[in-house]
């Protein structure tokens, strides 16, 4: 391992020397820097970030806690933040929920113990209105930023939202606009505040068509693939027939027409199909997914720039994104609709 006074004792100069050519101090003249460095390169020295951040008292380590990374919706979310934190001089410390609170507040934990400078959380979501790890960050003053909605329990941090009611009326209205009055929707868990907006987006864009919600045509699907496919499976044997369908994810979207395509169903012939995120499965599907396209990139690229805000002492406010509306192959007219 090579040591600053190595270097000195090669360049000729003392350990002090060496030490504010390392620190970028001013009193060293730009050609005893250069040369300095340009030996420390050769002699392959690295510095001790560890001991660096005890002299200075910042880590420059960053937490990043997610449900999981293969959630389809973070692969992009995380090259963001990553490379916002390399043009920062930051690292990044990862972990998974799960969507486990215990396993949540544990990963919180372990990284204030590693005396991360701030914390980038994809919530996990609970129903009661408090939760003691969020009361404590926020009693420590711990940067935090919140990826994804607020709830109760999480009420008082900043946060980068998506425009999930806004964009769920959207898609309600475009299949209305193509003729469609009868618009199943296949909801998700309503602990998570995003699914609730989606669902309030539909209803809305329902109402504003004029046309009642019928109950019927509302099924809570979950979050995945599978959970899709038994949804489906479900609406199949109601006596109601919609001639569209919107899910709460792109997941749900799938596994509900995978289902009705082993049916028999032919998309978007006799049903239209919808859904949420556009992950890359959607625009390869069998039959490419009509969705709304969540800002991921945008989402972890705000996200870290409100934290870094945070860190330098300036005060921030939780924004919102908004969505796209991205028209593939599963959407069309209903059967006998006049064009």
């Amino acid at each position: 391992m090579v040591r600053l006074k190595d270097i000195a004792a090669r360049a000729g100069v003392t350990v002090m020397t060496v030490s504010k050519v390392m620190h970028d101090a001013p009193d060293v003249s730009a050609a005893t820097k250069a040369r300095i460095r340009a030996l420390a390169e050769e002699m392959g020295y690295m510095p001790n970030a560890m001991a660096r951040g005890l002299r200075s008292r910042k880590s420059k380590l960053l937490g990043v806690v997610i449900s999981a990374v293969t959630n389809p919706l973070f692969g992009r979310v995380l090259l963001a933040l990553d490379e916002q934190a390399h043009a920062h001089g930051y690292d990044l410390l990862m972990a998974h929920s799960l969507n486990d609170p215990g396993r949540e507040e544990q990963a919180i934990r372990r990284m204030l113990s590693r005396h991360v400078e701030g914390l980038l959380i994809s919530p996990v979501y609970r129903m009661q209105p408090t939760a003691p790890i969020y009361e404590e960050l926020q009693r420590r003053n711990v940067k935090t930023v919140l990826m994804g909605h607020r709830a109760a329990f999480c009420e008082n941090f900043a946060a980068v939202e998506t425009a999930d009611f806004e964009a769920s009326r959207q898609l309600t209205t475009y299949l209305v606009g193509l003729g469609h009055r009868r618009i199943a929707y296949f909801a998700g868990p309503v602990i998570s505040p995003s699914n609730q907006e989606r669902l309030e987006g539909y209803k809305a864009g329902l109402r504003e068509a004029g046309i009642p919600l019928d109950d019927r045509l509302v099924f809570h699907a979950g979050a995945t693939i599978e959970e899709g496919e038994q949804a489906a499976a479900q609406l199949a044997q109601e006596p109601v027939r919609p001639t569209a369908l919107m899910a709460v994810n792109d997941l749900v979207a799938i596994g509900a027409a995978t289902f009705l395509l082993n049916q028999g169903w032919k998309i978007p012939q006799d049903i239209s199909v919808v859904g949420f995120g556009n992950v890359l499965l959607a625009e390869h599907f069998r039959v490419p997914l009509t969705t709304v396209r969540q800002p991921k990139m945008r989402l972890g690229q705000a996200a870290f720039e409100m934290l870094h805000r945070m860190l330098r002492g300036e005060a921030v406010q939780t924004v919102r994104l908004p969505a796209e509306l991205v028209i593939r192959q599963s959407t069309a007219p209903p059967a006998g609709a006049v064009s």
